[in-house]
């Protein structure tokens, strides 16, 4: 029974020593070997952007504007003004084809319009100048036909300072 025991407890001692080794570690004392430290990760060092060369933007080149030729006239102008006393010339003669302008030098609008009140039929071309604020100028449309045209203030028909005629030659 003696030899019992010894092979029982030779057997324990052999299981303990198997435990121990499986689970590595051993009763020496020494303490374990360490983990390799972590190596850190380079931070990438950012590629820059290159900036993009501007494309020029093509400057337009202006338009110039026709100049109108000017029509000789008879009688020292193309121009008829109002003022407070009314319109002068009160007869202006141009030739065909011509264009009249009105100034209106007035402190009040005014409405300038071809005879007759309230058709303003006989000129058409003249209806074109139409409602004029202080200080504007407008112009008639071309007077073609050689003919005499009345014109008026349409918003005061009856005033005779502000009647007159263009005489188209």
């Amino acid at each position: 029974m003696i030899q019992l025991r010894v092979g029982l407890v030779a057997a324990m001692a052999v299981a303990c020593l198997l435990m121990i080794a499986a689970c590595g570690g051993d009763s020496g004392g020494t303490t374990p070997s360490p983990s390799p430290a972590p190596t850190p990760t380079p931070t990438p060092t950012p590629t820059p952007t290159p900036t993009p060369t501007p494309t020029p933007t093509p400057t337009p080149t202006p338009t110039p504007t026709p100049t109108p030729t000017p029509t000789p006239t008879p009688g020292g102008g193309t121009t008829i003004t109002i003022t407070a006393s009314g319109v002068s010339p009160k007869t202006l003669t141009v030739p065909a084809g011509t264009r009249v302008t009105f100034i209106n030098n007035d402190s009040r609008v005014h409405d300038m319009n071809s005879d007759p009140h309230p058709e303003h039929t006989d000129c058409p071309e003249i209806n074109q100048a139409g409602f004029m604020t202080p200080g504007q100028t407008k112009l008639t449309g071309n007077l073609n036909t050689r003919r005499t045209c009345g014109f008026h203030d349409h918003n005061l028909p009856d005033n005779q300072s502000l009647q007159g005629s263009i005489v188209i030659q």
